[in-house]
């Protein structure tokens, strides 16, 4: 068993400008976590949605089934509620309401308690001519990195 679980979104931030981090927990069944404890999660294609009670779900996030579990493991796809305050969940509200904003998952950990966590983000989806741009500068930090490196030696 992994002692650091982080698992990453790393198209969120490609394919998004985010605007404002939230951390928050999230409601598992009793084989998920030992899956995630694993690192058998993947939270690449996922988004979060309100339901109509204004509860928060994090929708597509993959948990594979836990090998050791039996009849009563989990379903790999299901809908996790996330856990946050209720002023936080207002404002979340009120900007994908009115902004059409969205909400993407960022990374899954377990902090030092055990709990599973998640890091959301308030997104603003990116056009492809700002995918270009952050690819663009991308590359040119690269080569810059490579100036100096060969500069100081």
């Amino acid at each position: 068993m992994q002692k650091n679980i982080n698992i990453k979104n790393k198209k969120a931030k490609f394919e998004y400008e985010l605007l404002d981090t939230f951390i928050a927990g999230i409601v598992l069944s009793g084989t998920e976590i030992k899956s995630i404890r694993l690192g058998k999660a993947s939270i690449s294609e996922s988004f979060c949605e309100f339901n109509e009670k204004g509860e928060l779900f994090v929708i597509n996030m993959q948990v594979d089934e836990y090998m050791h579990g039996s009849h009563y493991n989990h379903k790999p796809k299901a809908e996790r509620k996330l856990l946050l305050n209720r002023q936080e969940l207002k404002k979340l509200q009120k900007e994908v309401n009115t902004s059409g904003n969205t909400i993407v998952p960022l990374n899954l950990f377990v902090n030092d308690n055990g709990l599973a966590k998640v890091k959301i983000a308030l997104a603003k989806g990116k056009k492809l001519y700002d995918k270009r741009e952050t690819i663009k500068d991308r590359d040119n930090k690269r080569d810059l990195d490579r100036i100096k490196k060969s500069f100081n030696n």
